[in-house]
Order: structure tokens, then sequence, then C-alpha cells
């Protein structure tokens, strides 16, 4: 029984939480958080068959299965999985299509960025996310959906370190069975870091130990070691949490676009001047005593432009991951791309109503001086307040309010411009409204 309000509040987040997890440092399982209402098993291999359908449409996307059988990565059964007929039924008909597929009894299938794939469950785990990101905070690097589904006799990763916090959400039908250690621990009882294979029974014996049952939540803190074992069949959707470190940041976007700023512009540019002849008899210690000199003053001005460069990386990021749910934004995004096809320009006309797509959001990023709006982690070219686009209009599409179209033309011009981002959802003007007006 859920104990926990839904969603999960802000006293949750700053009192419940904290307390329970040793300011969030250590495993802690919360039972029945997670409501039918926001994911099932049956949610989760709906999305697969997404997958298999993008497969034979010859789709690129992004969320992608892999297929285990024991401990062992199965690349050359995957292809069976992904154009044999469909099973027929729940679950329950799933489990015996597996096993004949694969040849074995016991079988794992991961999915990887299955948000992407499924709406349902980028909208149901998305309220969680929300209320995790409006109660803890925002992780930068996004988050994702990685479902565990089938009978396997442990995690075919072994037990393995995690470099990131995040919540393993189990949605059954079955239990599962889940172990833990603290990273000291583990080291101690094995010598090392590296993942264990094969029989680790001794190591379970050992092991702080979760059951989890349909909507338990599992709080796995970054540098637990960690693995799951089930007898019977079920499903589980781990939502990592990608904090990446600031150093990482500034060094694949911030720190380099500072220098090509600074790499001069064109030939006639000072910094751009060939280097002169190398005196032969001096040898390299005058070119390294130049080039110092150059890199010196370079990453001197550099550090005067960081701040802004980080502040201007910083608003995008921050707009872009909010508009988007909380989610990563990735290249193939299948569910994304179908909303969109779906929407149809024409359509929007005085008396169409239009919604957000949960959990996407209206969000504003600043720049020359006015606000851009962006939806689904996409710019929208519309400027907030100049396009007839005004706060109480992006207020109440973010609280879930229906908003009936006016006949206001660059109201409708920018509402196509949202629409294109695959974040809302329209809803034409019946054809009876149509005949009243007439």
């Amino acid at each position: 029984m859920n104990t926990y309000a839904w969603p999960p509040d802000d006293v949750f987040w700053t009192g419940t939480f904290p307390e329970h997890t040793a300011a969030r440092t250590t495993p802690y399982l919360f039972k029945g958080i997670i409501p039918a209402i926001a994911a099932t098993a049956e949610d989760v291999l709906a999305g697969f068959e997404i997958i298999r359908r993008a497969h034979a449409a010859g789709a690129d996307i992004k969320a992608h299965a892999r297929v285990y059988v024991g401990e062992e990565r199965r690349d050359d059964l995957l292809p069976k999985a992904l154009t044999a007929t469909a099973w027929s039924g729940d679950a329950d008909a799933f489990v015996p299509w597996m096993q004949e597929l694969v040849g074995a009894d016991r079988f794992s299938l991961v999915i990887n960025n299955l948000e992407t794939v499924s709406p349902t469950l980028a909208a149901g785990l998305g309220t969680f996310l929300k209320s995790l990101i409006d109660g803890w905070g925002l992780p930068l690097g996004g988050a994702e959906q990685v479902a565990f589904a089938g009978n396997y006799a442990g995690t075919a990763f072994g037990i393995h370190e995690g470099y990131e916090d995040a919540f393993l959400i189990h949605l059954g039908p079955n239990a599962k069975h889940f172990y833990c250690w603290p990273a000291e621990q583990y080291e101690k009882l094995t010598g090392g870091k590296e993942p264990t294979f094969g029989d680790y029974q001794a190591l379970l014996e050992q092991a702080e130990h979760f059951l989890l049952e349909p909507g338990d939540a599992l709080f796995l803190p970054r540098r637990v070691f960690h693995v799951g074992t089930q007898e019977t069949f079920s499903v589980s959707v781990a939502m990592p949490l990608y904090t990446y470190p600031y150093a990482q940041i500034l060094q694949s976007r911030i720190i380099p676009d500072v220098l090509a700023q600074l790499a001069g512009d064109g030939p006639d540019d000072p910094l751009n001047e060939p280097s002169e002849m190398a005196d032969s008899a001096a040898g390299p210690g005058a070119v390294a005593e130049r080039l110092s000199a150059v890199g010196s003053n370079l990453l001197h001005v550099a550090a005067d432009r960081v701040r802004g460069e980080a502040r201007e990386h910083a608003e995008q990021r921050w707009a872009t991951l909010r508009s988007n749910g909380g989610w990563e934004l990735v290249e193939g995004d299948l569910a994304r791309q179908e909303a969109a096809d779906a929407f149809d320009p024409q359509q929007v006309t005085p008396g169409a109503e239009i919604t957000l797509i949960a959990p996407y959001q209206v969000t504003t990023i600043h720049g020359d001086g006015v606000e851009s709006v962006l939806l689904r982690g996409h710019q929208t070219g519309i400027a907030l307040d100049v396009a007839a686009l005004d706060r109480d209009t992006v207020s109440a599409l973010n609280d879930g309010a229906t908003i009936v179209l006016p006949d206001n033309q660059e109201l409708l011009t920018a509402v196509r411009a949202l629409g294109a981002t695959g974040g809302l959802h329209l809803t034409p003007r019946s054809a009876d409204t149509e005949d009243t007006d007439a």
C-alpha cells in the first residue's frame, strides 16, 4: 500500500528522503511509492513493441534493446527478438515467447532510453522526476529510463558499481531480490572494484538485502555496488540521474568555445600570423618559450570570458532540460518525432484546443534582449510576449490547462511553431462548432 503522497511532495524530498538515506548516501527502499497509474510492467513491454515496430520501419532511434542469456550478451539473438511475430497477450505470454526465441529458460532484456519510445512512461515516471527536480534538484545531464525485464538468476552485469545516483522502480508482476555493498566493504571482500560474475553466493550473504515488490522504489546512491536476482519474471526501470562533473562540462563544451573565439579570425588576425622560422642553433627552447607566452596570454583572456560563457551555457542547459521534462535530450527521440508528425498545423484555427503533452514544459531563455521559447528541448523561434504568446498563457499551459485558441493570427502562428517540437497536443475545432458559428 502506498504510504506516500503522489507525486512525492516537498516534505518528502527535503525531510523524509534525506533522513532515510543518511543525507542521500545510503540505499533505502521506499515501499509502494509508485502507483500503477504512473507505470506498469505492461507499459514497458508495450515500449519494447514500439522499438520492434521502429526496427521494422527502418527508423533510426535512440532507444535500443539488448538480450542476455545468463551473463552473456547475445547480440546474435536480438534480430530474432526484433523481427519475430509478436507475443499474444500480457507478461504471461511474453515469457514463453522470449524463452522460445533465445532457446533458454532464463533470460534478460535491457532497454535504454525507454522514455523516447513510450509517451506513457515518459509522462508517468516524469511525474516522479518533476517532483524530484522541484524538491531535490536538477541533474545537469538529465535522467534516463533503463528497463530490466526477465527471469534472470542475476543481473547480467554481475555485481557492479553504479556511477550515478539512481532510483530502481520495480513494476512486477513478481518480486525481485536486490543486494547492495558500500564501496569500502566490497573492496575489502573482493580486493578491488572489478565486477564479480558467476557464483557470488558468499558475497550475497555479506550484503544489505532488499525485497522489491510492485510499486517500490529503491534509492541507489552513486558508488554503491549492487546486483539483482529473481526466480520469476519481473520488470524494473532504473532511473539514473546524470550529474556530470563541472570539469567535464567545462572541458567538453565551454572552454573549447571560449578558446575557439580567441584563436583568431582569418589570416589577417594577429593570432593567425605564422610562426617564425625556428633558429636551428637555439633548438626547441625558444619555440617552447614563445608557445608558453602566447598560451599564457590566451588563457588569461579566456579566464575572463569563462564566466559569461558559463552563464549562457547554464541557462541554455537549464531551460532545455526543464522543457524536456527533466529527461536527457537525445537525437532519435521517436515519441517526439511521432508527436510532431501528428500535429497538423492546418488545424490550428480559432476554436481549436491545445494542451501540453506531459511531462514537457514551455521554458524561456534570454538572448539579445528578448526571451525565446523552448518546448521539449527545442527552440521554436518564438519570442515571449512579442508574438502574442504571453506569460499567462505559458503558465496556464505549464499548469496543464487546455487553451481554446482565439482569432489571433500571431498567436496561431506561434502555436504552429510550438507544435513542430512534438510537445503540443491539438484538438481541432469540431465541425458542429463551425456550423454553429456559420
